[in-house]
């Protein structure tokens, strides 16, 4: 299973220097899931807000950076090790939360049983 830090930060081969990924499609292993709406590469909490349009009624999820597989920036898309049910499955994003150790804790719960 990884630890807290390797699921909230971004695999070496990643270029993440310039945060450019905001845009971007991103991918689930079965599907499309929407687009990036913002990007972190903050220690410990490195992650992508995907916004799902209407694919779960608009709703956002924060999907940590350990997820992330690829990136191709010619195509604009990001890949990601979960599956859109994992993801539909996910905690809601809560923007007010955001910073709070409690809500990565919740987040750790759910993803750490999908990417070990």
């Amino acid at each position: 299973m990884r630890t807290r830090n390797d699921m909230w930060t971004y695999n070496d081969s990643l270029d993440t220097k310039d945060r450019k990924w905001v845009g971007y499609s991103v991918h689930a292993t079965d599907g499309d899931i929407g687009k990036i709406d913002e990007m972190s590469t903050t220690a410990e909490r490195g992650c992508v807000l995907v916004d799902t349009g209407f694919w779960i009624f608009g709703k956002k999820r924060l999907i940590p950076a350990g997820a992330v597989t690829r990136v191709d920036h010619s195509a604009k898309t990001v890949d990601v090790a979960l599956t859109k049910e994992q993801i539909k499955n996910a905690p809601d994003y809560d923007e007010l939360r955001r910073n709070d150790d409690p809500y990565y804790d919740e987040s750790d719960r759910y993803y750490g049983s999908y990417l070990k």
